[in-house]
């Protein structure tokens, strides 16, 4: 099946808003996401990988901001070990609503629960992977501490959160070059000048990225053993963070 185009901002009569998850964003999320952020299917597709590394026997791995699923359904494909579940949060109904179509759809039996709640409602627990694919950056910055601190006390002992943001710089003229760069990739995707305009405007605010010093300060500050970077292009960046 061929997932409709995201022309959401194509449209010069059309009014501009905030962004949000509803169900235009959720129809389109699939062509939106790749068209709009570099390395997505790799790092979903690594995301499985970390899964079967560190996933161990009767835990539970979490999707925060699970969107429709594409890294649950990642690390579903990839499990070995026995008796796990996934939990898959969203705050976004329109978003779990489809992501429960695709789910049903897929041939894989690894138990999974779709919760819509928002991020720091949730509680972690007996976990030995906790991913966070472009989530973080829609907390609002005083939330982010505690909601990390709350995914380290919830992780077992050699446990792994993956990470992945989309960051800034220290250095402006680096900040500047990798925002033009992105740009550039969406224009190659086929987005006009004034969807790449619009659509930044409507995550005024609402996106708040910080830069990979920050990312790691919190992390290790909430007591994760190690962090780095796996990877990045662009300002797009994951981390990995072991306990």
């Amino acid at each position: 099946m061929t997932n409709p185009r995201d022309t959401l901002y194509a449209d010069p009569l059309s009014e501009d808003g905030l962004f949000a998850f509803d169900d235009s964003v959720a129809r389109v999320f699939p062509d939106m996401i790749k068209r709009s952020v570099p390395g997505y299917p790799t790092i979903v597709a690594m995301t499985g990988l970390l899964a079967e590394k560190y996933a161990v026997a009767g835990s539970s791995l979490y999707d925060l901001g699970c969107s429709l699923g594409a890294s649950t359904l990642a690390m579903r494909q990839n499990l070995r070990a026995p008796d796990c579940r996934i939990i898959s949060v969203d705050n976004s109904a329109s978003m779990l609503e489809r992501c429960q179509i695709i789910i049903d759809n897929d041939p894989h039996d690894t138990p999974v629960t779709l919760t819509c709640a928002d991020l720091q409602d949730i509680t972690i627990e007996n976990a030995s992977v906790v991913v966070l694919n472009f989530t973080l950056q829609f907390i609002p910055t005083q939330l982010r501490d505690q909601v990390i601190g709350r995914i380290y006390r919830g992780l077992l002992p050699g446990g792994v959160m993956v990470l992945s943001e989309k960051v800034t710089f220290e250095d402006p003229h680096l900040d500047a070059l990798n925002i033009e760069l992105h740009h550039q990739f969406k224009r190659a995707n086929g987005y006009s000048d004034l969807e790449v305009a619009r659509k930044r405007n409507a995550l005024e605010n609402v996106l708040l990225p910080e830069t990979l010093g920050q990312h790691k300060n919190r992390i290790t500050g909430a007591g994760f053993s190690s962090c780095d970077v796996w990877f990045q292009c662009f300002n797009f960046a994951s981390l990995v963070a072991l306990k």
